[in-house]
């Protein structure tokens, strides 16, 4: 399948003889060098955070799973905007159940996932204004219609249900406001807008734009689509625009792949396997053998402008087509734009972007273009050193002879060409962040239960790893200036999740946590004002047997990678996007599909978070985390 840098080395040798960081990396090869010999263990985790040197003062909460959301003594959380909730003026309220594909163009989405506040000028009695723009990721069945138990009654859904759930993904758009330290969703605001994957016409844009592989009936350019799914996380621009990435495609479309004409690259994608949503059955569009190239018009990074609800979104291909994470953006040393990007899936790739062109600060129109145009990178990581390959056409293997004919096809099976020219498979790279302050990129993994003692490399040292790592590329200074665009960097383990009392997970934190402190499944992150990194979890309670949660951790001085419990989400809730407001005072979580676990439905769900109403069911939320004094989140 991927290409893996093998070893002859254990797990355990390689813990032994790698890094978890620069500071501590004495501290850490004498631990791993212990854990290694008979009758001897890594020294226990502190039970308490009175002794640790972090700088982050809140009373630590409990690892936990119950309905319901826990924070710090002296927080406060006010859900902001929920799954169903009108964003303009003349819409219908929430129906539980009720299949309206209008109503749920104009209300928020479902199932939210990523988040970024883009700032608008305040004023009067406004203490900050600004507009939340909201990923819609998925839409549960279960969770959303009645009598949707069984797998055959979900693959019957009405077209009325599909395209109400082609509605409900996507992306969200809302201008919220704060007024003396509560926040309001400003409806009917002229902001407002609703992107989805059933109406939202959009532009191809990049090499792959006009290509034969990218036309249908629908649309012989080429160059024009409707709609955007699954949209997971993403990223801001320095521009002001918003990154918004389609991940899992495969989950959409029906027919038989092995009869596609496409079928081996089909394949490289997922298809073929469990589908989570019947639109094909409805919607010619979203069928294999009705609609051949539909497939190649998804799986891509889209650029959306929040400023101006008249913009076309496009589809930005130079970036490369697979199941996206994330993507987000650093200035280089020299003025180009890095677009950071993680492919989630097991065995899958890191990615980078550098465009041709460079930002001008002073010209928001001239960056519109900058990522129409540049190089696609994918990474292959060594013990000491990790290096950024190019997938160019015509250069290596990215030829004719292996089905390259030209840059087009490169990036729409960017994952084939990442195989070929040797990448380093990975343990599902989901967020990738440059940090704020010293430029160095964080890469998040999540887990990877399926790598065996044969398939181990640098970066993804655990067998059967169910709680995932963090790694820290940190790239050359050039003058001073960080340059994202080096073809070589070093690299380190910021941590390797886990309980370190268990010697059997080999996790590894730079310092003591406590016994909440540990964590499990990392998948996106943000840094606060102070350039502290927040963890927001996935698959916790599979792992671990407590909810997904958030977690902060100093990135520098002696409280360098201790993470401390934050938040825990409800049972069956994942935790997402987490962003701040400017001003550091307000943290926004999307909490995605609670009481999302086995046998719970619509009917009887496991919890009905965050209403707690006989009559509705739970539904995805953004929540604004406050402090009760008013100050900065984690001070």
């Amino acid at each position: 399948m991927a290409h893996d840098e093998s070893s002859s080395e254990t797990a355990l040798e390689q813990l032994i003889r790698l890094r978890v960081s620069r500071r501590d990396a004495m501290k850490a090869a004498l631990a791993a060098v212990a854990s290694a010999m008979p009758n001897v263990s890594v020294p226990a985790s502190s039970n308490s955070n009175a002794a640790q040197p972090s700088s982050l003062t809140f009373a630590e909460i409990q690892h936990g799973l119950d309905g319901t959301h826990h924070l710090p003594a002296g927080y406060t959380a006010q859900v902001l905007v929920r799954f169903g909730d009108p964003l303009f003026g003349a819409t219908p309220a929430f129906a539980p159940g009720k299949a309206d594909a209008q109503a749920q163009e104009r209300q928020f989405g479902a199932d939210n996932d990523f988040l970024a506040f883009m700032p608008l000028p305040s004023a009067g009695d406004v203490d900050q204004r600004g507009l939340l723009c909201a990923n819609h990721e998925r839409s549960t069945a279960a969770l959303m219609w009645r009598n949707m138990a069984s797998q055959r009654a979900q693959a019957d859904r009405s077209a009325a249900q599909c395209a109400h759930e082609m509605s409900a993904q996507g992306m969200s758009i809302v201008e919220v406001r704060q007024r003396h330290g509560r926040w309001e969703l400003v409806r009917n605001s002229a902001y407002n807008r609703r992107i989805t994957a059933r109406t939202t016409r959009m532009t191809v844009g990049g090499p792959a734009a006009g290509h034969p592989r990218m036309r249908t009936r629908d649309d012989p350019s080429g160059r024009q689509v409707i709609g955007t799914l699954n949209n997971c996380a993403g990223g801001v621009t320095p521009w002001g625009t918003i990154l918004t990435c389609e991940e899992n495609i495969h989950f959409y479309f029906l027919g038989d792949p092995a009869q596609h004409p496409e079928a081996a690259a089909l394949r490289r994608y997922g298809f073929g396997g469990r589908l989570f949503y019947a639109w094909g059955r409805h919607v010619d569009r979203f069928h294999l053998q009705k609609e051949a190239n539909e497939p190649n018009r998804f799986g891509w990074v889209v650029e959306v402008d929040p400023y101006d609800p008249k913009s076309v979104p496009v589809k930005r291909t130079a970036l490369g087509r697979f199941k996206h994470e994330g993507a987000t953006t650093a200035i280089s040393h020299d003025g180009r734009v890095v677009v950071y990007l993680g492919d989630d899936e097991r065995f899958e790739y890191l990615y980078k972007f550098v465009s041709e062109g460079r930002y001008d600060a002073m010209n928001r129109v001239a960056n519109r273009d900058l990522l129409e145009r540049g190089t696609l990178y994918v990474a292959r990581f060594e013990a000491e050193r990790m290096h950024w390959l190019p997938l160019v056409h015509g250069e290596g293997p990215l030829t004719a002879a292996n089905g390259f004919r030209s840059q087009a096809d490169v990036v729409i099976e960017a994952r084939r060409a990442a195989d070929l020219v040797g990448a380093t498979s990975m343990d599902r790279p989901e967020d990738v962040e440059p940090h704020p302050h010293t430029g160095n990129v964080y890469v998040v993994l999540t887990n990877n239960h399926r790598r065996d003692a044969h398939r181990l490399n640098s970066a993804n040292p655990r067998p059967d790893n169910r709680w995932g790592q963090i790694l820290e590329i940190v790239p050359p200074r050039v003058n001073g200036a960080v340059d994202h665009t080096a073809f070589e960097c070093g690299w380190e383990f910021f941590l390797l999740a886990g309980d370190p009392e268990d010697a059997r997970q080999s996790a590894r934190y730079a310092g003591p946590v406590s016994r909440n402190g540990w964590l499990a499944c990392p998948d996106n992150i943000a840094f606060d004002r102070e350039g502290r990194i927040w963890i927001a979890t996935d698959g916790q309670t599979e792992a671990a047997g407590f909810a997904d949660s958030l977690y902060a951790a100093d990135t520098n001085g002696p409280g360098r990678g201790i993470t401390r419990l934050f938040f825990n989400a409800p049972r069956g809730a994942e935790v997402c996007g987490p962003c701040f407001s400017p001003d550091g005072r307000t943290l926004f979580i999307a909490v995605q599909h609670p009481a999302a676990e086995r046998g719970s439905t619509f009917e009887t769900p496991s919890t009905r978070w965050p209403d707690f109403d006989a009559e509705r069911p739970p539904r995805s939320a953004v929540i604004a985390v406050t402090r009760a004094d008013g100050g900065e989140i984690g001070r």
